[in-house]
């Protein structure tokens, strides 16, 4: 795993709400460091009501991840677009996120520990 980031089993159940609503909750999840920057919890596809989700043309790419996809997440009032990322076909390093989905935290959407 490279130097710069850390991926470890996020501890106790963590839960993300879109716009009030649970959109997934797990048990499972992983906690990914980057850096120097805050943790950010990617949940198991499985745990995550991916109805909610719809996946966006939009792509970013991490040196030590690899290339991110984006989601919009669609509430009960709108379209919260391109707020959630997945690698796909992460690097090697960051094999452990395969399959998982990490969310941007705003004031409509929440990841807590419960």
């Amino acid at each position: 795993m490279s130097q710069y980031v850390t991926i470890r089993p996020a501890v106790g159940t963590w839960v993300v709400r879109a716009g009030g609503a649970v959109i997934g909750e797990s048990r499972r999840a992983q906690e990914v460091t980057e850096g120097d920057y805050p943790f950010v919890i990617y949940f198991p596809r499985e745990d995550m009501a991916m109805a909610f989700l719809d996946t966006s043309d939009y792509r970013t790419t991490n040196p030590h991840m690899g290339e991110a996809s984006y989601y919009s997440i669609a509430t009960k009032n709108t379209l919260l677009k391109n707020m959630a990322w997945s690698y796909e076909a992460p690097l090697p390093e960051a094999a452990a996120i395969k399959d998982h989905i990490a969310f941007y935290v705003n004031n409509d959407i929440a990841v807590e520990q419960l």
